[in-house]
């Protein structure tokens, strides 16, 4: 265990920035001494923010002047790829927001940088800091209920639908999520592959996918601005995993009601359970046991556990590589390639 604090850099200063800065600044042994953006001027203010020493207006110059050991990088999807490998050449270690990058092929290459590379990298699936996925899991892959039969899974937002979040018709920092154009591989690349980690994770993976992309009119013209609302909204996704359950894994922006939540049940010769965030992420549902057949559920709170911030700079300090690390995103970048394909083709395509 290493006894230095780890210098950390931050890349791209826009709104999910700020729950990178506070995170890291909240792990002791972690110290950012850099931000680094396009545009300086926001970079500047994120720092003068949360009190980073130093701002760049480019990798280039962060990776040229800058003394750090391991990068967080927030920017937009499209250039996850290029600057995991440019910063991952240097020599740093990287955590990635999701998803990896906008197709599997680029995901591939950012896994073989790595390996080259020999540093600690991971994908901020940041679901996986709830409590009650990691207990599910240990609980799914140690039999409690038997061998798994059924999934089903959802992420339901309502931003579309209301105003909960903001109006997203005069917001830029939403309506980009809208626009392929803007890079947005819409709600399947944005939200989709935290449900489809989530399903997998505890079940293992996924074999086949038959895939339903749908995208709604939302203005006149389906346009606002220089934005072209053509990013698809919602998605379905009827599935089988490899060890022969079969599923359905949903998700929209269209539904009321639903802030943000992520449901999972999976059931199995042996019982049934649950997780529902609008009701607790540090607990779940189980109907197993003597319960079965009286079809009787049974809430468990969990313990919390290290959140991926946290596991990333232990991570570096050990030595030992924690997931969910590049090659568990591009296993769902592969997925996701696999549903645009059926949506595209109308039919079922092998993972």
């Amino acid at each position: 265990m290493s006894r230095k604090k780890v210098r950390l850099a931050i890349l791209g200063t826009g709104g999910m920035a700020n729950v990178h800065a506070e995170r890291f600044n909240a792990i002791p042994e972690c110290q950012i001494v850099a931000a680094a953006d396009v545009n300086l001027q926001r970079a500047e203010e994120f720092a003068g923010k949360h009190l980073i020493p130093t701002a760049y207006g480019s990798v280039k110059e962060l990776l040229k002047k800058g003394d750090f050991d391991a990068v967080s990088i927030v920017a937009p999807d499209a250039f996850h790829a290029p600057l995991s490998i440019e910063c991952l050449k240097a020599g740093k270690h990287v955590l990635c927001e999701k998803p990896l990058a906008v197709t599997y092929p680029d995901a591939k290459k950012m896994v073989a940088a790595a390996k080259r590379a020999g540093v600690i990298n991971m994908v901020n699936l940041s679901y996986r800091d709830w409590p009650a996925i990691q207990a599910v899991a240990a609980l799914v892959r140690d039999g409690a209920i038997g061998e798994v039969r059924h999934v089903e899974a959802s992420y339901l937002q309502a931003w579309l639908a209301s105003k909960i979040w903001g109006d997203w018709k005069t917001t830029p920092a939403w309506l980009w999520r809208l626009s392929s154009k803007h890079g947005s591989k819409g709600v399947l690349g944005d939200v989709g592959v935290h449900i489809v980690d989530f399903a997998t994770f505890p079940v293992g993976p996924l074999r086949e996918v038959y895939c339903k992309l749908k995208t709604f009119p939302k203005a006149p013209g389906n346009r606002i601005g220089e934005y072209v609302l053509d990013a698809n909204d919602s998605a379905v996704l009827t599935v089988e995993f490899q060890n022969g359950a079969i599923g359905t894994i949903h998700t929209t922006r269209w539904c009321g009601g639903h802030a943000n939540r992520l449901f999972l049940k999976i059931a199995g010769t042996k019982g049934t359970i649950e997780i529902d965030s609008d009701k607790t992420t540090a607990g779940y549902r189980i109907c197993a046991g003597k319960d079965l057949d009286k079809a009787l559920w049974r809430d468990v709170a969990v313990t919390e556990v290290p959140n991926n911030y946290q596991r990333f700079i232990k991570s570096i300090r050990t030595g030992k590589q924690d997931q969910p690390d590049f090659a568990r995103g591009a296993e769902m970048q592969k997925v996701l390639d696999a549903c645009y394909l059926s949506d595209d083709q109308a039919h079922p395509v092998k993972v």
